[in-house]
């Protein structure tokens, strides 16, 4: 501080020479039409301030240096022809807490030249207080220093630790750009804005609030909003019912999304989910009987909709489904309440009826059997729409929760016990398909050159990529030439790509899948369990269009860059 004290006229100076617009270029176009509130944290000399307010917005201008902070406030309040108006706080970064008991939430927070000042260890909570400070809908920019610092002023920061944290915070990125600086050429600048997204329904504030300041005692409340989340984004055709104001789903698909993600972190690192957790003797849990634990040779990816388990095997796991169904419904769905209010958000109707003995295969109509799960409609669409901003929240605030229990753990094994494994990326079977087709003398192409492919000279490519959403469903895998997969990479194709396509990936499916008992009945099932619009009935025609509504949603909930063949 004694550095912005000893040389505050010189830098006073310096900032009011440069242009707000030319050195806030990278995000301007964000500001939305109708000013409001503002925040500028390390506001120095009320440049930033002064030009917002000049744009109609009112400015809580923040600094901690008295000269500064003086000279600043006699130039703004010089500036009372301005339609906006600044106010100035003396306060700091990380707590913010004469900021903080303004009550006040800001539809755009400013923190230019500041975020090198923190020492690394208050980050965290630096991007947590700040988040907390935004409207749904407000924006958070911030400016990072890149180059050389002689004099040892700044901590090490980069772009890619600032985009975790606000991940961490379900906040969406909307710009990166890295700019040189106006006056120095040794120096850039990496600006970075965030938006916390608002679906006009007010469900983000509430699933911010139950993810971040709910109490919890154990990761059930947690499981159970991620288990939701990764149901509406990958399996959106496994639902049962909708109306205006529900969502139903099958309650034991719920289950099997509890399991798929519970069975890692206790079985594989056991990891505790609660304090009172005994995993050397197999309680403190009441979803985990002894049927879960005799479920131990099974993978996530055998446990997906359309898998087939024998008489033995089918037994334990839908007693173990019946014991989560009935935690569930007695633990979280009972405790996630409204803010302030004893109304539960979820609603469930479990049934307890007796299963025929046999083999059982997992789908819509036997997941059913365990009762329906009905979901907010506006939280549907939320879980949907903004899972990739969700989930890493949820997933921060779970590491969090399991940090600050007795039991303490390799830092990496978070981070491991949390991937999702719902499926895996594995295209031999495919690949041997099209190489059993070949052999008898069927013509197979690449879907999107249109050419032929010869024996052992093709790739199986995830129409939809692996890498942005996981699914290894049949309709997903196509033949493509192999530099033409290469050149794809993780790109989505585009519209007028996938539609130019449709002829060639319907003959695929129909001689690949549809044509062969062994493949027919799975491909539909997968295809209506993550496809909207779907169902057993359901034609080629169909399927192909849902594909098409899918790759919109795609490209608009993640922003995936486009890939377009010429």
């Amino acid at each position: 501080m004694d550095y912005y004290i000893e040389r505050a006229e010189e830098l006073f100076a310096a900032y009011q020479a440069v242009a707000p617009e030319a050195v806030h270029s990278a995000w301007l176009h964000l500001l939305p039409t109708q000013p409001g509130l503002a925040c500028d944290i390390g506001a120095g000399s009320g440049r930033d301030a002064r030009w917002l307010a000049s744009l109609g917005w009112n400015v809580t201008a923040v600094e901690p240096s008295d000269k500064l902070r003086q000279l600043g406030a006699s130039h703004t309040t010089a500036q009372r022809c301005s339609p906006g108006s600044v106010t100035w706080l003396d306060d700091t970064l990380p707590e913010l807490k004469r900021l903080r008991s303004l009550d006040q939430r800001f539809q755009l927070i400013l923190i230019s030249a500041v975020w090198m000042h923190l020492p690394p260890t208050q980050h965290e909570r630096a991007m947590r207080i700040v988040s907390d400070l935004l409207t749904p809908g407000g924006i958070l920019v911030i400016s990072l220093r890149i180059g050389e610092d002689k004099e040892q002023r700044f901590h090490p920061v980069t772009a890619q630790q600032l985009q975790n944290l606000a991940q961490g915070r379900a906040l969406a990125p909307k710009v990166y750009q890295r700019q040189p600086d106006l006056t120095r050429p040794s120096i850039e600048w990496d600006c970075l804005a965030f938006v916390l997204p608002d679906d006009g329904s007010g469900s983000l504030p509430l699933l911010r609030n139950i993810i971040v300041n709910d109490n919890k005692s154990a990761s059930y409340k947690l499981g159970l909003l991620r288990a939701l989340i990764r149901i509406a984004e990958g399996t959106p055709g496994m639902v049962t019912r909708r109306d205006e104001a529900w969502v139903e789903i099958p309650f034991g698909l719920v289950a099997l999304y509890w399991l798929k993600m519970y069975m890692p972190l206790v079985l594989k690192h056991n990891l505790i989910q609660t304090p009172t957790a005994d995993h050397a003797n197999q309680k403190g849990y009441g979803w985990a009987s002894s049927h879960f634990y005799k479920l131990h040779t099974l993978s996530p990816y055998d446990l997906r909709v359309g898998a087939t388990f024998d008489a033995e095997t089918a037994a334990s796991l839908i007693a173990a489904l019946k014991d989560i169904c009935r935690n569930i419904e007695a633990m979280p769905v009972k405790y996630i309440t409204y803010p302030g209010q004893a109304k539960q958000v979820f609603e469930s109707n479990r049934l307890g009826g007796r299963f025929a003995k046999g083999a059982w295969q997992c789908n819509k109509q036997t997941l059913s059997e365990f009762g329906t799960f009905r979901v907010p409609a506006c939280l549907w669409q939320t879980f949907s729409q903004h899972a990739c901003w969700l989930e890493p929240a949820i997933l921060s605030e779970w590491t969090r929760l399991m940090r600050s229990w007795s039991m303490h753990y390799d830092p990496g094994v978070y981070e491991r016990a949390l991937q999702w494994n719902e499926d895996r990326r594995d295209t031999a079977e495919v690949r041997n398909r099209i190489a059993a087709m070949q052999r008898v003398g069927r013509d197979v192409s690449c879907v999107w050159s249109h050419k032929h492919l010869g024996p052992d000279r093709y790739a199986v490519d995830h129409c939809f990529p692996w890498a942005r959403w996981l699914n290894n469903d049949l309709w997903n895998l196509v033949p493509a030439a192999e530099a033409i997969n290469s050149a794809k990479g993780d790109k989505l194709p585009s519209a007028l790509l996938l539609e130019n396509s449709k002829e060639l990936i319907l003959d695929w499916w129909n001689e690949a899948y549809l044509s062969d008992q062994k493949f027919s009945e799975r491909f539909l099932i997968e295809a209506e369990a993550a496809l909207p619009l779907v169902s057993q009935q359901s034609t080629v025609g169909d399927i192909f269009a849902a594909m098409q509504h899918q790759r919109a949603k795609l490209k608009a909930s993640q922003q995936l860059a486009e890939w377009s063949f010429s």
